[in-house]
């Protein structure tokens, strides 16, 4: 059925916006078609260079080694460490050579503040520190563009306040564009950016806030 029409949206490198509105209006399917989970029945849809209304099933992993996804449950592998949960995603994307695969795992640990972290199980590690891994996880192809779906959902307030001065600090160091589903009005606040709502099948530009 149709969820969403009458879209006119453009997010630009470098810069964030914030998705809000209802359980069910819409935000996670938006989300999913950017990530070619799901396919757009009409109109034209471009994201990180690649054309949405053509994709091919082909494609999709390609797509999806430029944009980085960042969940609200983490969706880590609990039966391994968090080094081997990063290099399952860097062989998964045809990374070749351990030295290489080392250097990669060890950079995005270390720009998310988990350095000496890597043996651990997920298990073994805080919500913060689990959300940290998979916001690694979502930088080892060097995305233009961080999608996440409420990934302070599941945090209480002061980590989730580190977690978005994390996702600050990477949109402003390495311009990777963020777009954020979310439902916490104090990070609207304390973090403000652009703001847009579903709402009633469609988007409406909530308010545009510097950031």
């Amino acid at each position: 059925h149709l969820v969403l029409s009458d879209i006119d949206i453009e997010l630009k490198k470098g810069k964030i916006a914030y998705l809000i509105g209802k359980t069910g209006s819409g935000k996670s399917s938006l989300l999913d078609a950017i990530y070619g989970e799901i396919k757009l029945a009409d109109g034209k849809a471009t994201a990180v260079g690649f054309d949405l209304m053509k994709l091919k099933t082909k494609d999709v992993p390609m797509l999806r080694r430029r944009i980085g996804n960042v969940f609200q449950d983490f969706k880590l592998l609990y039966d391994r460490t968090v080094y081997e949960n990063l290099r399952f995603v860097l062989e998964a994307t045809d990374w070749k050579g351990k030295r290489k695969i080392d250097e990669q795992i060890f950079k995005v640990l270390k720009m998310v503040g988990i350095s000496g972290k890597e043996n651990n199980y997920p298990h073994q590690l805080s919500g913060g520190e689990q959300q940290r891994v998979s916001i690694a996880r979502a930088l080892l192809n060097n995305p233009s563009l961080i999608i996440a779906d409420e990934p302070t959902g599941s945090l209480d307030p002061d980590t989730s306040d580190r977690i978005m001065n994390l996702l600050k600090k990477i949109n402003e160091e390495e311009g990777t564009a963020v777009f954020m589903a979310t439902h916490n009005y104090h990070i609207l606040e304390k973090f403000p950016a652009r703001i847009i709502r579903c709402a009633e099948g469609t988007i409406h530009e909530e308010q545009i806030l510097s950031m």
